[in-house]
């Protein structure tokens, strides 16, 4: 219990205010606040007067956004203990977007579309915008969706999980083992989680109703939890919705302004093999 001699300069005690007159209606004045300016300033019990209200309700604001990041903190890494980090490949951790080779007009516009959803991404995981990134390998789907992951995590503290479809499918059939201790909801959950979750290879697996339906299952929750998705995939919008995802996976994911960018252009491992970059 707080006695006399450790008490602060300015603290009341509980039995200071025993027996203090309870003012109703308030009693009130006129302040001055260094910051706010002129206010009101009220008493209601002995004299004890409350300071500016405007500075009082930006210290609640701010003991609410310490309060949540803390909370928000303590829940990624929860999920980082059971799942590890980004999951981003080791190869891949250089690709930021501004080491990406923009030569012709594709990649500038796949590379502005980068830059305008990670500079962008605090109303893009309010909306839940997706996006899908279209064509051959090696040319460059994975650079720009790895350097906006790379991007969203320094510049806005998000949660970002690289991973393949492959892998994703494993995770389900590990809970099949016995004593495995983890459910198909979790592995779920571990993928709905992220703020941001970018899928490689779809369209690799073998397009067997059970990959469609764990896909289906963590779609369709981000969908409703509105968290963006970045899917890269060698395969036409046509095999997406038909073989590999579903029509209704694929129109969620073209939702709040989510579209298809198209990697037209050809492979730059190829140029690569060859000397000419």
């Amino acid at each position: 219990m707080m006695n006399d001699m450790n008490r602060q300069p300015g603290m009341r005690s509980i039995s200071d205010l025993v027996g203090s007159t309870v003012h109703r209606p308030p009693l009130s004045k006129t302040s001055e606040c260094g910051r706010h300016g002129e206010y009101i300033s009220l008493c209601h019990l002995g004299s004890i007067w409350l300071g500016c209200p405007q500075c009082a309700a930006a210290e609640r604001e701010a003991e609410q956004q310490r309060d949540e990041l803390q909370s928000r903190q303590a829940r990624v890494g929860q999920w980082e203990k059971k799942l590890g980090r980004s999951g981003i490949p080791e190869r891949f951790r250089d690709r930021t977007l501004d080491s990406y080779v923009a030569e012709h007009s594709g990649q500038v516009k796949a590379l502005d579309f980068a830059r305008d959803y990670a500079q962008d991404f605090a109303r893009v995981r309010k909306s839940g915008r997706s996006a899908i990134f279209m064509g051959n390998v090696g040319t460059g789907k994975t650079h720009l969706a790895v350097g906006i992951g790379l991007q969203v995590m320094q510049e806005h503290q998000a949660s970002v999980l690289f991973v393949s479809v492959g892998r994703m499918v494993r995770m389900v059939k590990d809970t099949w083992a016995r004593n495995s201790g983890v459910s198909e909801s979790d592995v779920v959950a571990q993928m709905v989680f992220p703020d941001l979750l970018i899928v490689d290879e779809v369209g690799v697996q073998q397009g067997t109703e059970f990959e469609r339906n764990v896909l289906f299952d963590v779609f369709n929750e981000r969908y409703e939890q509105r968290k963006p998705s970045l899917l890269l995939t060698n395969c036409s919008l046509d095999d997406l919705s038909s073989k590999y995802l579903g029509e209704r996976v694929v129109d969620r994911l073209r939702e709040d302004g989510g579209g298809v960018l198209k990697f037209s252009w050809d492979s730059g491992r190829r140029d690569v093999a060859r000397g000419a970059i």
